[in-house]
């Protein structure tokens, strides 16, 4: 009897730790920066700035039919970093980081370029990316009105006023 007890305890045991690996194997953390872009030219620049207190939103959609699997908020940090737990392995679904709202109300401006308010990310486990860690691009809100100063920061760059390439 006591070797069966001790069986038994085994089992389950090794049964918990299977079941605690395997829920670990589909766990992710998405991370990011969110800033303000003080010259309104869609880039970070030396006048840019990190926004603390801004909102952001981790949304994963089916391909087909684009129903939301799966939909999470996060706050930024005063360094404009923010950090999505995301459970579940999302290979099938189109996963993306978009801007929800700054606190900030002379930057609280989202681009009409998707490229510049969302980040696409994977999550899955078949990427080929060994770390749980997914980095999504840094998002950014628009200043009302950009900075005084901009004019020569982009001149530096080799840019126009508006930020054309010169």
């Amino acid at each position: 009897m006591g070797k069966s007890i001790i069986l038994l305890v085994s089992g389950l045991s090794l049964m918990c730790l299977l079941t605690l690996a395997s829920s670990e194997k589909d766990r992710f953390l998405v991370e990011g920066k969110v800033y303000c872009d003080t010259c309104r030219v869609q880039f970070f620049t030396k006048v840019s700035k990190f926004l603390e207190g801004a909102t952001v939103r981790l949304e994963c959609k089916e391909i087909e039919g684009g129903s939301v699997t799966f939909s999470k908020e996060a706050v930024t940090d005063k360094s404009g970093s923010y950090s999505i737990e995301a459970d579940g392995d999302h290979e099938e679904e189109l996963c993306e980081v978009s801007l929800v709202k700054s606190d900030d109300p002379d930057c609280d401006e989202i681009s009409v370029e998707k490229y510049e308010h969302m980040a696409r990310v994977s999550i899955t486990n078949n990427s080929g990316i060994t770390n749980p860690v997914r980095l999504a691009n840094p998002l950014a809100f628009m200043k009302k009105e950009k900075l005084p100063e901009c004019k020569e920061v982009l001149r530096e760059l080799g840019f126009d006023d508006e930020g054309i390439l010169v």
